[in-house]
């Protein structure tokens, strides 16, 4: 990943306090508001279902990207030997699964740069569904979680295509990308290159941009709410919650495609910025560390990857591109409704509130309404949060207490069979004590 210029979160707070610690619960449910009546459940095909990513072929991958590197100078950079040797090794595996692929050229800073592109037969040519990674190191070492790492999983997802003898009713296209380390140069003359009536045919891209970091985060591009929900579903049912890229948002590979209008959606596990409190509760690993501590220097190796994220990594990765390209991502009755206006929280004041306007949801809201909260705060154990049902009715989420840490970021469960669904619901929020501040990020309703 290109040096990503993150969002700054508000300090901590000096003061010392009793840690509880109730565990953070939940993931952050997001999505996005249409407007529009959603499509009833029948709408929906069935998703094909994806096969398992062996952790071991992702591995086996890395080493092999790690022994090029320590047999051209120690790097994959571009413009080094290094990175063609790690486009020919990927091509190699491609070619022999009977992919169709192409080698595109560039120039950057001097030196020849090399796209690789591998299309799957079949699938219908005006809807491609398309993942990819960057395959370039820096010049300070092997890039083994940057970027090898989501190489690898675009590679066995691949890999896993011709295994299976998939045939999905969209034209899949994998994609490996060099120079993204000099700001994108690869998948910019890629997209550049592409006519208008080749850009509208790409239904989606999915990028893949180190998914293995050693002190993991699960993270999901908060862009096209369609691949949003394929990522962030899959990663629920399994018990793991996620929470919105913000570190390297339109660092990666994604951004040429985003400015192009096209769809995409991606998963990171963090690189330079420090993993909070309330992270490494939900997650575990370390807080006060950096999600990779190595980022971007040499030793960035085979030995700074974390097994189990690699490896859900690749699942949902897999997952996403059977799904998308199978057609099978209606949303269900209901859909998922969002605010993402900051809303600033006063320190010790009155309740601030945040509105949604639910439309197209006939009858009363579910038993099971989730609420995701965002909040980015000091000290959440100040916070007292609501939410008030379109007839003014309140339900309590969280209490204050000396719940020590940093952020809400959760996914809370109501029963509001009793209350219409359509209307105006807002989630009021208050900070009852004094010394900390925050505010609130993005808050969805999913019914």
């Amino acid at each position: 990943m290109s040096t990503p210029a993150g969002r700054r979160l508000p300090r901590r707070s000096p003061r010392r306090r009793a840690a509880l610690g109730a565990g953070l619960a939940g993931l952050l449910a997001t999505g996005l508001l249409t407007g529009a009546a959603p499509a009833p459940a029948s709408a929906a095909p069935a998703a094909a279902a994806a096969p398992d990513i062996p952790l071991a072929n992702l591995k086996a991958h890395l080493s092999q990207f790690q022994s090029i590197a320590q047999a051209n100078g120690g790097n994959r950079a571009h413009g080094r030997p290094g990175y063609r040797a790690s486009v020919d090794y990927v091509k190699g595996k491609l070619d022999a699964a009977g992919y169709t692929t192409t080698v595109q050229q560039f120039t950057s800073n001097g030196s020849t740069g090399y796209n690789l592109i591998a299309d799957w037969p079949g699938g219908d040519t005006d809807s491609v569904v398309m993942a990819g990674a960057h395959l370039d190191s820096v010049g300070s070492g092997a890039g083994i979680n940057d970027n090898a790492s989501g190489s690898a999983g675009v590679l066995e997802v691949a890999l896993a295509v011709a295994r299976s003898g998939y045939r999905p009713d969209k034209h899949l296209r994998f994609a490996w990308w060099g120079a993204e380390e000099l700001g994108l140069v690869g998948s910019r003359h890629y997209v550049g290159g592409l006519s208008s009536s080749e850009r509208s045919k790409i239904d989606g891209y999915l990028n893949f941009d180190m998914i293995a970091s050693p002190n993991a985060g699960y993270f999901v591009y908060d862009d096209d709410p369609r691949i949003e929900r394929v990522f962030k579903d899959w990663f629920a049912a399994r018990g793991v919650p996620t929470e919105i890229e913000t570190e390297g948002d339109g660092r990666s590979d994604h951004a040429p495609f985003k400015a192009a209008g096209i769809p995409v959606g991606g998963l990171f596990t963090g690189a330079g910025r420090t993993k909070t409190t309330a992270q490494a509760q939900k997650w575990g690993g370390t807080a006060g560390v950096a999600f990779d501590r190595c980022y971007h220097s040499s030793c960035d190796n085979t030995s700074n990857v974390n097994d189990t994220a690699l490896d859900r990594n690749g699942d949902a990765a897999a997952h996403a591109v059977w799904t998308l390209s199978s057609g099978a991502t209606a949303p269900p009755p209901g859909g998922v409704f969002e605010n993402t206006a900051d809303v600033p929280i006063p320190d010790g004041g009155p309740a601030v509130e945040s509105p949604i306007t639910v439309t197209g949801v006939p009858g009363n809201a579910p038993g099971a309404l989730r609420v995701g909260v965002d909040i980015r705060h000091t000290y959440r154990g100040d916070l007292v949060i609501d939410l008030v049902a379109p007839d003014g009715s309140a339900h309590r989420l969280k209490g204050s207490g000396t719940d020590s840490g940093d952020d809400v970021v959760a996914t809370y469960t109501v029963d509001a069979s009793s209350e219409a669904a359509g209307g105006t619901w807002r989630l009021r929020v208050q900070d009852v004590h004094r010394y900390d501040s925050g505010h609130l990020d993005d808050w969805s309703l999913t019914f």
